[in-house]
C-alpha cells in the first residue's frame, strides 16, 4: 500500500461516514488531500475553516497540521442537519477519533453576527471550501471575505468550477443552474445550492474585500459523486419545488420544466455521470483602501 492509500484509511477511519460507505468516502476524501495540497497548508498551522459540514475537509486539515496544529471548524448549520449521517453525529465521532486533538467544530455560528469574532492574526490559514454555494448572495460572500480579513493573511478557497471539461458534466452543471434559479425565490432554504459563483465572481468578490489572489488551479473531480446527487436532486424535487413557490412567474416556470426535460434528455444520452472540476485558489490578505 503506497503513502497516499495509507494516509486515506487513517483519515477515513476517523469519520463517522467511513463506516458505512468507505469507497464514497475514500473518493471524496482523497478530493479533499489534493486540495489541502495544493493549498500547501504546513503542520503546525492554525485553521478556521468556514463552513465545515460532515468535516470531510476538517479530518484531512487535522491530519495536515497534526497535533502540534489547530482546525477550528464553524458552520451555520444546527447539529441535526445533513445526511446520511448529521452535521453534530459526524463531529462527535471526529473528535472522539485520534484526531481530535487538534479539532474544534461548533455548529450554529452566524459568521457575520457581531459575536462572532477572533482577534486579529489567530490563524495562519483560513479555508472556504465547497461552502460558497450554500451562501444566500453575493453581499454575503463579500461581507465573510471582508470579516475574516484581519483574522488570518491566507485564504485557501475552493468550489465547483462553471466551466463543463465535457459532456458528461453537462448534468451536472445543468442540475446547477435549475436550483440557483428557483433558490433566487426563497426566503429561506436547507438546499446545497443556493447561490451560483462563477470563478470570475470569486475573483470579484475577493478583490473587493482586499484579498490577492496568488494562485489558482483548475482540480480534476470527475469522479466524485456530487454530479449524480446534485441530478438526482432536481429530477426528484423539481415538481415540489415549483409547486411550493406559486409566486413564480409562469413563463419562469415553464423555463425550469423545459430545462428538466433536457436534463433528463442529456442523462439518456450518457453512458455516465460526472461532477464538475473544482476551482481552487489561494490569496493573502492586503490593506483594504
Amino acid at each position: 500500500m503506497d503513502t497516499q492509500e495509507h494516509m486515506l484509511d487513517e483519515i477515513i477511519s476517523c469519520m463517522a461516514v467511513g463506516k458505512d460507505h468507505p469507497e464514497m468516502q475514500r473518493v471524496q476524501t482523497r478530493h479533499r488531500l489534493n486540495l489541502v495540497d495544493f493549498w500547501d497548508i504546513p503542520p503546525g498551522s492554525k485553521v478556521l475553516e468556514i463552513g465545515c459540514g460532515q468535516g470531510d475537509t476538517t479530518a484531512v486539515l487535522a491530519h495536515q497540521v497534526g497535533r502540534d496544529g489547530l482546525v477550528y471548524g464553524i458552520d451555520i448549520a444546527s447539529p441535526d442537519y445533513g445526511s446520511p449521517v448529521t452535521v453534530g453525529d459526524s463531529a462527535k465521532f471526529l473528535l472522539k477519533s485520534k484526531l481530535g486533538f487538534q479539532t474544534r467544530m461548533e455548529y450554529g455560528v452566524d459568521l457575520l453576527a457581531p459575536e462572532t469574532d477572533f482577534p486579529a492574526g489567530t490563524f495562519s490559514h483560513i479555508v472556504l471550501s465547497h461552502a460558497s454555494w450554500y451562501l444566500t448572495s453575493n453581499e454575503e460572500l463579500i461581507g465573510i471575505f471582508r470579516k475574516i480579513h484581519k483574522w488570518g493573511k491566507k485564504l485557501c478557497f475552493a468550489e465547483w468550477d462553471t466551466q463543463i471539461q465535457n459532456m458528461h458534466q453537462f448534468p451536472h452543471l445543468l442540475s446547477i443552474l435549475i436550483q440557483a434559479k428557483y433558490e433566487c425565490f426563497k426566503e429561506s432554504s436547507s438546499a446545497n445550492v443556493r447561490t451560483l459563483f462563477t470563478p470570475q465572481d470569486i475573483r470579484d468578490a475577493a478583490a473587493e474585500a482586499g484579498w490577492i489572489i496568488r494562485r489558482e488551479q483548475v482540480i480534476a473531480a470527475n469522479n466524485l459523486q456530487d454530479g449524480q446527487w446534485e441530478t438526482e436532486t432536481v429530477l426528484r424535487d423539481y415538481g415540489r419545488e415549483l409547486d411550493e413557490l406559486d409566486h413564480l412567474p409562469d413563463k419562469l416556470k415553464m423555463l425550469i420544466r423545459s430545462e428538466v426535460r433536457l436534463l433528463e434528455e442529456s442523462i439518456r444520452g450518457l453512458d455516465h455521470l460526472e461532477s464538475l472540476s473544482a476551482y481552487a485558489m489561494t490569496a493573502d490578505s492586503a490593506e483594504i483602501k
